[in-house]
């Protein structure tokens, strides 16, 4: 009998899930939404959702790749990718050269002292710490994506 009874609520129970929807403008105009009746509120029809009819499936003449192509699909992606980090390992090792090497504008003042730039010194460091970001964020992509290669 228990069965039964679990079966009996387990179909109600979208029935029970679905709710009046009501609707209420107060005097300031706000907006006030309930599943239950408000004063001076009306209940909102909703149009059902669209529906979708489900892929169809692929035509009988829709092109197959066998596996040999696909490997060799794979591999030259894979080279394209070994290729492009170390691309980006050399640009890498590059910018946080530049980064080590970068030093402060040095001029000398009318009155015979050394000045420096600062604020174009900094500026430019964090020009350059944006640009070994950028090649350590894509190197970590790289290896992601050639992790996921089988």
């Amino acid at each position: 009998m228990k069965p039964i009874l679990l079966l009996t609520v387990m179909y109600a129970w979208p029935l029970m899930a679905q709710a009046d929807i009501y609707k209420a403008v107060d005097e300031n105009g706000h907006v006030t939404y309930s599943s239950s009746p408000i004063k001076g509120g009306k209940k909102i029809t909703l149009e059902p959702l669209p529906t979708m009819m489900p892929p169809a499936k692929a035509p009988a003449d829709f092109p197959k790749v066998d596996s040999t192509k696909q490997k060799e699909r794979d591999e030259m992606r894979r080279k394209i990718l070994l290729d492009e980090l170390d691309s980006e390992e050399k640009l890498l090792a590059e910018a946080q050269q530049n980064l080590t090497d970068a030093s402060p504008e040095v001029f000398k003042g009318a009155d015979g002292k050394t000045y420096r730039n600062v604020a174009k010194y900094e500026e430019k460091i964090n020009g350059l710490n944006k640009q070994v970001e950028l090649h350590q964020k894509n190197i970590t992509a790289l290896k992601t994506e050639l992790s996921r290669l089988k």
